[in-house]
C-alpha cells in the first residue's frame, strides 16, 4: 500500500510539473535538486525505534510469563484430575475449572497477539509520519526540489513472492546525482519527541 500511495504521488507530482505548475521543473530550469532516502534504514538504524523495540520486548517478555504461569496452572490440575475418579463431583468440578482455564488462556493469547500488533501499527504509522515530516523539513533546508524513496532491495530475496514485491515495489533503480538525505532525516527523526 505504501508503495502505491509513493508511485501515486510522485505521478501527481509530474503531472503538476508537466501543466505548468509554478515550480522551477515547469520553468525549464536544468539543475533540479533531487534527493533520496531509505525509509527501511531509518525504520532500522534509527535510535527511537531500537527504543520502542527495546520496550516492546520487555512487554513481550512480561506478556509471556504470565500465559506461562498460567499454562503451568492448566498442567498442574491436569495432573491433579488423574489422581480423582471420573465419576466424583471433585473430578467434574477439576474438569470445569481447568476448561475455564484454557478457555481463559486461549482468550488471552488472542488479545494479547492482537494489542501488540495493534501497537506496533501504531507506532509504525506515528514513525512514518515522522519521517514525512523529517523528510519535509531537511529537503526544505537542503533546497530540493523532489525526493523519492530509495529502498534498496535485499538480495537474494528470502521467497519468490519477496522478490516479486521487491521488483514491483522499487521503482528508482538508479539516483547517481541525488542526494541522499537518509542519515539527516534519521537525525531529525531520533530528535523528535
Amino acid at each position: 500500500m505504501k508503495s502505491k500511495v509513493t508511485i501515486l504521488g510522485c505521478l501527481i507530482c509530474l503531472i503538476l510539473l508537466s501543466v505548468g505548475h509554478e515550480s522551477s521543473w515547469a520553468l525549464g530550469k536544468k539543475n533540479n535538486k533531487i534527493g533520496v532516502l531509505d525509509v527501511r534504514r531509518i525504520f532500522q538504524d534509527c535510535k527511537r525505534n531500537a527504543k520502542y523495540r527495546e520496550s516492546a520486548i520487555l512487554e513481550q517478555e512480561k506478556i509471556l510469563n504470565e500465559l506461562e504461569k498460567l499454562s503451568k496452572e492448566i498442567e498442574a490440575e491436569r495432573l491433579g484430575l488423574r489422581a480423582l475418579k471420573s465419576d466424583s463431583v471433585d473430578y467434574m468440578a477439576t474438569v470445569k475449572e481447568l476448561l475455564t482455564k484454557q478457555a481463559k488462556l486461549q482468550a488471552q493469547q488472542e488479545f494479547y497477539k492482537q494489542q501488540l500488533e495493534m501497537k506496533d501499527q501504531r507506532w509504525t504509522e506515528g514513525l512514518y509520519q515522522d519521517i514525512i515530516k523529517a523528510t519535509s523539513k531537511v529537503a526544505g533546508k537542503r533546497g530540493l526540489d523532489l525526493v523519492l524513496e530509495n529502498e534498496k532491495p535485499e538480495f537474494p530475496a528470502a521467497t519468490p513472492s519477496d522478490l516479486m514485491m521487491s521488483i514491483r515495489t522499487n521503482k528508482v533503480l538508479y539516483a547517481g546525482g541525488c542526494i541522499d538525505i537518509t542519515d539527516e532525516v534519521m537525525a531529525v527523526v531520533d530528535a523528535m519527541k
